[in-house]
């Protein structure tokens, strides 16, 4: 017989040991969802790329190929968005001390503007037009404000770069050992839940899955319809402006940040009509996709009704960032088979209640039948 005593101080070591656990592990555990989440999703091909004749056998020099792939989709575009930034940003330092010596001249077309044209000129005027009223709207420029936000823009890139590492040094040994821990975690689930806590891992598994293929798809269609748009506009390197959309769009209504830049910069070359008609594709667009194809996507393939797909993703992104829009939709996932479990188990206890009334109600009627039966045959012996 178990002694209670000893379970109980097993079970209170344990709780204690992952409290633990978790306080020591609190800052990387975003890191290790990442990491999760991205070998979920890759799973399938890292598994045909392990049948591949090359690597047939070889988890870990198939599990190398493949983080260092995926580190460079990631990165690839990131650091030429952040070499063209850089560049942007040296040119822009140029035209703002130039300005501060000379001023900055109104464009022609800002008084063209319907309404407000004057206005806007004589603003212009009184802001930048001339080299005093240049050097009191950028004053804040020679103050150590931009060199601080500048140097904490470098820390921020460098932490960033630095978790992003760990996620893809998490997700090489997540290959390497992902046979056994997929055996754990559903041995576990098994035991824990019976077959249904098996149903509900592979469900969130599905969850994920589908949140991840529709972002990239996603990414990649207002990729092309925006690239072709750019170029429509008459904007340069419009098949670049495309990647680079694409690459922001796998983000809920991010894309907005390139095509709105865009239409600035039209603005400022004089294209009014140009700028709006991009500017209005692109929010429609960003609409269509966003709210309807997106979670319909998501939705279709763990039959996730539309508005709890929408929401998942939304109130992911609200509450844990980044990292919610996949774990949002994967919640609501499972929460919805639990909710299908419980409307199954009281549909069967009901139609089991039935079935017993049924089965009860005819037994009273058969008892009643054979009482009015003898009953008859006790009258006509008399």
């Amino acid at each position: 017989m178990t002694n209670k005593p000893e379970v109980k101080a097993r079970v209170i070591g344990v709780f204690i040991l992952l409290l633990l656990g978790g306080w020591v592990l609190h800052s990387f555990i975003s890191l290790l969802a990442w990491a999760v989440v991205l070998a979920v999703t890759t799973w399938p091909i890292y598994q045909r790329l392990l049948i591949n004749k090359e690597l047939h056998g070889k988890a870990t020099w198939g599990a190398v190929g493949l983080t260092l792939l995926i580190g460079a989709i990631i990165l690839a575009p990131l650091g030429y968005g952040l070499h063209r930034l850089l560049n942007e940003a040296q040119s822009l330092g140029q035209f703002l001390t130039d300005a501060q010596n000379v001023g900055i001249p109104a464009p022609n077309w800002l008084e063209t503007l319907p309404m407000i044209g004057q206005w806007a000129k004589n603003f212009w005027i009184d802001t930048l037009g001339s080299a005093e009223a240049a050097k009191e709207s950028l004053h804040w420029l020679s103050t150590g404000g931009a060199v601080t936000y500048t140097k904490d823009f470098a820390g921020q890139l460098l932490h960033r770069f630095f978790s992003f590492l760990t996620i893809l040094l998490i997700l090489f040994f997540i290959y390497q050992h992902g046979d056994g821990l997929s055996r754990q975690i559903l041995a576990s689930s098994r035991k824990l839940f019976g077959e249904i806590g098996v149903r509900y891992v592979l469900h969130a598994t599905a969850a994920v899955r589908a949140t991840v293929n529709g972002m990239v798809l996603i990414g990649l269609g207002k990729g092309l319809l925006l690239g072709v748009g750019y170029a429509l506009a008459g904007l340069s390197h419009p098949a670049i402006l495309g990647a680079l959309t694409g690459t922001f769009a796998m983000i809920p209504f991010a894309a907005k940040i390139i095509f709105g830049a865009c239409s600035l910069v039209l603005v400022a070359e004089g294209h009014i009509v140009a700028a709006t008609g991009l500017f209005v594709y692109g929010m429609i667009l960003t609409m269509i996709a966003d709210n309807y194809v997106r979670p319909a996507l998501i939705g279709g393939v763990v039959k996730l009704p539309f508005i709890w797909a929408l929401l998942g993703i939304f109130a992911g992104m609200e509450t844990l960032g980044l990292l919610g829009l996949f774990l949002g939709p994967t919640l609501m996932a499972v929460l919805m088979s639990l909710w299908r479990d419980w409307i199954a188990d009281m549909d069967k206890t009901v139609r089991t209640q039935e079935t017993e009334d049924s089965v009860l109600k005819n037994a009273q009627t058969e008892v009643e039948q054979l009482s009015s039966s003898s009953a008859t045959e006790f009258d006509d012996g008399q």
